[in-house]
């Protein structure tokens, strides 16, 4: 049965305005990094129902209130205070994401992969873990979400001229995954060859503020408040009436999606943003100084064990950093309920 906002948020009262913040911040720092997803963080942290439905709750009833200016009743029947709290997180979490995290994976991505290769790996068996009963449809939902997610990364993204109409559907799509565990936002800009414009753009943007990024970003904004509108709803419907087979099967994607994050990773096809083409790497150019090459994108590699990666593969600080990755999961899923 589908419980409302108001039961829901009853049972929070105690969470601190500090917990719902770090939980934003932690989900915005997702939705930066390829291969993880903000929605994972939402559900081991403890809150991804009452983002459902509060995300669900902003209508056609809200829209009125909010035009007729009653703002105090808006604010009630979309449970401003838990939004608010979680948008403060999330944008200070995807400029620390744009300028810290991309900063990371351009000096030290293996470590950096190793993290979040830990937290994703330690997310799976929780989720399942609350999993009331594994039926067939729910082991073939796993299954199958897992095929799909490990073959989409291995796709080779598309190049795409950024329309404005197309950065809107793309916004739509890149959205799901802040509600849709095991789902990444950003490698979904990846797919749709959307990625080297919309981080870029908002790089610039927070640090020129020019028109033309604003235009982009606003454009993308809306296509992310439509996907937002129209996703929430039938996730939330699918969540409330087969919430085993929907567990099931975002957990089989969260699995496929290892593949995208592995640590040991050659370099093979990158996009050559000065030219706009996709290219296959040459052997001169397989050295470490490829993640500093502001017109290289890498979109295709190959997955290898530490012993043949082309670069210093730090295993055993790889290690910890998996290691503190997964006691990072086991940590919020603990206490996540208590901040």
């Amino acid at each position: 049965m589908e419980n409302s906002l108001e039961e829901i948020t009853q049972t929070k009262q105690g969470r601190s305005q500090l917990g719902l913040i770090l939980r934003g911040l932690s989900m915005g720092v997702a939705e930066v990094i390829p291969g993880v997803s903000g929605g994972t963080l939402a559900f081991i942290t403890g809150i991804y129902e009452e983002l459902l439905v509060s995300i669900k709750s902003i209508d056609l009833t809200v829209m009125r209130l909010l035009f007729t200016g009653q703002f105090r009743q808006v604010w009630e029947r979309v449970n401003g205070r838990f939004l608010m709290l979680l948008a403060i997180g999330m944008f200070i979490g995807v400029v620390c994401g744009v300028f810290g995290v991309t900063f990371l994976l351009e000096t030290y991505p293996e470590i950096l992969w190793s993290l979040f290769f830990g937290c994703i790996l330690a997310s799976i068996p929780y989720m399942l873990s609350q999993v009331s009963r594994f039926r067939l449809p729910a082991v073939l939902g796993f299954v199958l979400a897992a095929s799909i997610a490990g073959y989409l990364c291995i796709l080779q993204p598309i190049q795409a001229e950024p329309s404005l109409f197309y950065l809107f559907v793309a916004g739509a799509l890149a959205i799901s995954a802040l509600i849709l565990p095991g789902v990444s936002g950003s490698f979904i800009l990846v797919l749709l060859g959307l990625y080297t414009t919309v981080i870029p753009s908002i790089k610039a943007f927070l640090s020129t503020f020019a028109l033309e990024h604003f235009i982009l970003l606003f454009v993308f904004g809306l296509g992310c408040l439509v996907g937002l509108a129209v996703f929430s709803r039938l996730l939330t419907y699918i969540y409330h009436h087969h919430r085993d087979i929907t567990l099931a099967t975002l957990s089989g994607f969260m699995l496929g999606s290892l593949v995208k994050i592995w640590p040991w990773r050659n370099p093979e096809v990158v996009l050559d943003k000065s030219t706009s083409l996709i290219r296959s790497i040459q052997e001169s150019e397989l050295t470490r100084s490829i993640f500093h090459n502001e017109n290289l994108k890498i979109i295709s590699e190959q997955f290898v064990s530490p012993g043949t990666y082309f670069s210093n593969p730090y295993t055993l600080y790889c290690i910890i950093s998996m290691g503190v990755g997964a006691t990072s999961v086991y940590a919020l899923a603990k206490y996540g309920s208590k901040k």
